[in-house]
């Protein structure tokens, strides 16, 4: 996709969310190399928080998500796009990004990254280099123990299983061409 058929850098909120080691990160990397958005990926976020020390326990329970909402409001106050990168396991998670986009009166993409192929999947998550300094990837009995619960809202569902990265981003970004044209629409 060339920079003319991009859609243009005005706010709006992408979120990917999905179980550890289904290609998120990956996915949102090529995702970046298409449509330049602020990234904020929670493990970098919640490494952050263990690394410093002030944790109880090194429990960082909601801190890592409060701390990336507030960093999409001030970057979508700015005029910024914003691509948050997390597992996004609960309704509370959602409902607190639809909450950001809401208060910054931008459009929401919310996506679910899946790996529908198991056997792919746990390869994944036992080989994948996380690429957070400090941070230890779950093991696969963790993932598939996982507090993670079905969506009960639209979104868009990226599998990665059955599509390759540079296809997933063209999915997304082609759903975020029609989100902006809608918004855009509505104004």
């Amino acid at each position: 996709m060339s920079a003319a058929t991009a859609p243009a850098s005005a706010p709006i909120l992408v979120v990917l969310g999905g179980l550890p080691g289904v290609g998120k990160s990956t996915v949102a990397h090529a995702l970046l190399a298409l449509w330049p958005a602020v990234y904020l990926r929670i493990d970098t976020i919640e490494q952050a928080l263990r690394d410093s020390g002030v944790l109880v326990a090194g429990d960082v329970g909601a801190a890592g998500y409060r701390v990336a909402c507030a960093l999409a409001r001030t970057q979508l106050a700015q005029g910024m796009p914003v691509l948050a990168d997390c597992v996004n396991p609960l309704p509370v998670t959602r409902e607190a990004w639809r909450a950001v986009a809401r208060g910054a009166q931008v459009p929401v993409l919310e996506v679910e990254v899946i790996c529908s192929d198991a056997a792919e999947h746990q390869r994944r998550v036992e080989t994948r280099a996380i690429g957070v300094p400090g941070l230890v990837g779950p093991t696969w009995q963790a993932v598939l123990q996982h507090d993670y619960m079905r969506w009960d809202q639209e979104r868009l569902v990226v599998d990665t299983a059955r599509c390759s990265v540079g296809e997933a981003a063209q999915y997304i970004l082609s759903a975020l061409r029609e989100r902006t044209a809608r918004t855009n629409q509505a104004t």
